[in-house]
């Protein structure tokens, strides 16, 4: 029954032209009628769950499918590119969304008795992936319910949404992809040291790159921290960085006029060849044809009914 009321609700407050619902801080719903093509972008720790149609992320060579109850847990800030697989007007695309905030899976684990169960804390944590898939337990989809359907309830939200994103918390840190998600709220974990070189990257996108320095950021030597944080994001840090590059050249591409090259230059290329080069081979076209598409895809997106 959960998955049942869970799509109910899913299709009756997502929001037509966003994700993010605001009577809920950090709720994301998401409703699609057709497949989309792939859309990249930068994800932040996140839950998203699959209550009708399917999905896939990707990241660097990695893919990962997610469907109907199942789940999908970001644990650091990721470029990815991800399209829903499985959609139709009869049957559309049903997601639910939940930004995980690492300050409040800290808090929880400082609880007494949040230790790690037994089969949850054993496996190996240096080089865990940042993203994972997992089966959503009854609990955890009883808890998400909970949460949706406060939305027709907006007098309950500020006394019991925080109390349901714990709960929901809680679930995950004793379901099958506890290790993960336990690594985003422990301030000494592989996990947050490399997150630390993660966001240094995104804040400092445009400096020329030092992996020395990050090693050090992250309290490592540089040959331990060049493998965990490949192992961690499926890319080096150099790549990192280009990507982060690239999905910025995006968005200014999209919202504005600038010239190509100018665009190129801001966020940190020295060679309008170069970024033109790398552009298209990260999204399959030279950045002023890509620019056009996606504003046309806009404009009609914004036309339609």
């Amino acid at each position: 029954m959960s998955l049942d009321e869970l799509r109910a609700l899913i299709d009756r407050h997502a929001p037509r032209d966003a994700d993010a619902v605001p009577a809920i801080d950090g709720l994301l719903l998401t409703r699609a009628e057709r497949p989309t093509g792939p859309r990249s972008g930068i994800v932040d720790p996140v839950l998203a769950l699959v209550a009708q149609g399917a999905k896939r992320l990707t990241l660097g060579g990695r893919i990962y499918d997610y469907e109907v109850g199942q789940y999908l847990v970001v644990s650091v800030d990721l470029p990815v590119s991800g399209h829903c697989t499985r959609a139709t007007p009869d049957r559309p695309f049903l997601g639910f969304g939940l930004r995980i905030r690492p300050a409040r899976l800290a808090a929880l684990l400082l609880e007494p008795g949040t230790g790690p169960r037994a089969g949850t804390g054993r496996r190996r944590t240096d080089d865990l992936p940042a993203l994972a898939v997992g089966d959503a337990s009854a609990d955890l989809l009883d808890a998400v319910v909970r949460m949706v359907r406060l939305l027709d309830r907006p007098a309950d939200i500020p006394v019991l949404a925080p109390m349901v994103e714990r709960e929901i918390l809680w679930r995950l840190i004793t379901g099958e992809q506890g290790t993960l998600v336990r690594q985003i709220g422990l301030a000494d974990s592989r996990l947050t040291q490399i997150s630390r070189a993660v966001r240094f990257i995104r804040e400092h996108y445009t400096e020329p790159l030092r992996v020395e320095d990050l090693a050090r950021l992250s309290g490592m030597s540089a040959s331990p921290f060049h493998r965990h944080f490949r192992a961690v994001t499926a890319m080096t840090p150099i790549q990192y960085q280009k990507h982060i590059r690239l999905q910025e050249a995006r968005l200014r591409l999209m919202s504005s006029t600038d010239d190509i090259a100018d665009v190129g230059y801001a966020v940190g290329y020295d060679s309008a060849s170069q970024f033109s080069r790398e552009y298209r081979r990260q999204f399959g076209r030279p950045p002023g044809a890509d620019a056009a598409r996606l504003r046309n895809a806009e404009v009609k997106a914004l036309a339609a009914p």
